[in-house]
C-alpha cells in the first residue's frame, strides 16, 4: 500500500482535477461532428462519450508509460514539481475552453511538466530525443494525416454514394457516424486519461510511494478514467459549437469520414506510445472533411485562432509551470500561494463564462463565415457530391422558369 504525504495527496487531487477539464475541454473531439450532423442528440452523444472514455482508459498503458518513465528525469523530481506542471495544464485548458478554442489538452500537461522541470532541475532533466519523436513530431503530423486521410475519405464516399438512394444514404451515413464516434471516444480514453495515469504515477514515484518504472497500480487507472468520463459527461460545449459548426459545415458523409480518419490515426499513436493530441489529429480531419466535399465551407479565421492557440500551447503552459514551480520552491506557503491562485483563476473564468452561456440547446448555433481564397480554390478542383438531390441542385446553375421567355432588352449605357 502507498504512503501518502499531504503534498502528494494534493498532487493526485489536481491531476484528477485536470483529467476532469480533460473530459469537457475535448469532448468535441468525438461527439462534435455528431452533434452538428443531428445524428445523435446532445446529451446523449456527451452520455455515450463518456462510457467509451472509461472503457478506453482500461486498454493500454503505453502513453503513462511515455510520460511517467521517458519524458523528464525521474531522479530528483518532487511532488511540487508535479504540481506546478498541473497548475499549468489546467489554467491553459480553462482559458482556452472559455474562448472556445480547441487547443490540446495533451501538449499543455506537457508544457507545464517541461517548466517546471526545468525550473527545478534545469534543461538536462527533459529527455530532448523523446519530447521531438513521441511529442512534437506527432504533433505536427497527426492534423495533416488525418486532414488528408479525411479529404480523400470524404471524396470516396461521395464517389461510392453516387447511385445511392439519398435518404438511405444519409441514415447509414448516420449510423456510421455514431459507431465511428464512439470509437474515437474509446480513443481518446486510451490516449488522454492514460496521460493523467502518467502524471500520478511520476507523482508517486517522486514521492517515494512506488517504486521506480512501475506501470501505474489499478487505482489509478481506475480514478483517471471516472474523472474524464465524468467530465465528458458535462460536456465542452463551447468547444464543441467551435469545432462541429465554427471550422465548417459538415454532412453526415463527412461526419463519417472524419471520425473514422482521427480514431485510426489516434488508436495507432496509442499502439506506438505516442503523447498524441486528440484535438490535433480531429480538427485536422474536420477540415480535411470540410475541403473534401464541392462547395464545402472552411472557416479559416477559426481555424487560423485555433492554430495559434495550437503553437503557444506548450509555451504557455510551459511558462505558468516553471513560475508555479518558483513559487512552491519557498515551501509550504509556497505550495498552498499557487493552490488558492489556483482555485481563485478557475472561479474567475466560469464565471466569465456565464455571461454567454453555451450548452446542448444552443451549441448548434454560430455565425456563418463566406469562403475565403483558398476555401474557393480547392473547392472549384473538387468532383461534385454525389446522393441527395438537395446537395445536386446546389452544384447546379438556377434555370429560369420554362413560361419565362428570357429578355431581349438591352441597356446602352
Amino acid at each position: 500500500m502507498e504512503s501518502f504525504s499531504l503534498i502528494l495527496a494534493i498532487v493526485v487531487v489536481t491531476a484528477l482535477a485536470f483529467d476532469f477539464t480533460n473530459g469537457f475541454h475535448d469532448t468535441a473531439n468525438a461527439m462534435a461532428t455528431t452533434i452538428s450532423t443531428g445524428a445523435m442528440r446532445p446529451k446523449i452523444a456527451v452520455a455515450m462519450s463518456a462510457v467509451l472514455n472509461l472503457v478506453g482508459a482500461f486498454l493500454s498503458v503505453e502513453v503513462a508509460n511515455t510520460i511517467s518513465k521517458g519524458l523528464v528525469d525521474e531522479a530528483g523530481i518532487r511532488p511540487e514539481v508535479i504540481f506546478a506542471a498541473l497548475v499549468g495544464a489546467i489554467l491553459w485548458n480553462l482559458l482556452t475552453w472559455l474562448v472556445g478554442l480547441p487547443s490540446s489538452s495533451s501538449h499543455a500537461l506537457m508544457g507545464g511538466l517541461i517548466g517546471a522541470t526545468i525550473a527545478s532541475a534545469g534543461v538536462g532533466a527533459v529527455h530532448g530525443d523523446v519530447l521531438v519523436t513521441k511529442v512534437l513530431i506527432p504533433a505536427i503530423a497527426a492534423p495533416l494525416v488525418a486532414g488528408i486521410a479525411a479529404l480523400l475519405a470524404t471524396r470516396l464516399t461521395y464517389s461510392l454514394g453516387k447511385k445511392a438512394d439519398g435518404d438511405a444514404s444519409k441514415k447509414g451515413y448516420r449510423a456510421g457516424q455514431i459507431a465511428s464516434a464512439g470509437l474515437v471516444s474509446l480513443a481518446h480514453g486510451t490516449n488522454d486519461a492514460q496521460k493523467t495515469m502518467g502524471v500520478i504515477t511520476l507523482a508517486l514515484v517522486a514521492g517515494g510511494a512506488v517504486a521506480p518504472d512501475s506501470d501505474p497500480p489499478m487505482w489509478v487507472i481506475l480514478s483517471a478514467g471516472i474523472a474524464i468520463a465524468l467530465g465528458t459527461y458535462l460536456g465542452g460545449w463551447r468547444i464543441i459549437r467551435t469545432m462541429g459548426k465554427g471550422l465548417t459545415d459538415l454532412q453526415p458523409q463527412q461526419g463519417f469520414a472524419a471520425q473514422t480518419s482521427a480514431a485510426t490515426v489516434i488508436l495507432a499513436s496509442s499502439h506506438l506510445g505516442f503523447s498524441l493530441s486528440t484535438t490535433h489529429s480531429v480538427s485536422g480531419a474536420v477540415m480535411g472533411a470540410g475541403l473534401g466535399r464541392k462547395g464545402g465551407v472552411v472557416r479559416w479565421s477559426t481555424a487560423t485562432r485555433m492554430f495559434v492557440a495550437w503553437g503557444l500551447t506548450l509555451p504557455a503552459a510551459a511558462l505558468v509551470g516553471a513560475l508555479a514551480e518558483y513559487v512552491t520552491g519557498f515551501g509550504n506557503w509556497g505550495t498552498a500561494v499557487v493552490a488558492v491562485f489556483l482555485v481563485a483563476s478557475s472561479a474567475v473564468i466560469w464565471k466569465l463564462s456565464r455571461r454567454e452561456v453555451v450548452d446542448h440547446t444552443n451549441v448548434n448555433e454560430v455565425e456563418e463565415e463566406p469562403a475565403g481564397v483558398v476555401t474557393t480554390a480547392i473547392a472549384a478542383v473538387t468532383p461534385p457530391p454525389a446522393g441527395p438531390s438537395e446537395e445536386l441542385a446546389a452544384t447546379i446553375p438556377a434555370q429560369a422558369p420554362a413560361d419565362r421567355k428570357p429578355s431581349t432588352t438591352t441597356t446602352t449605357v
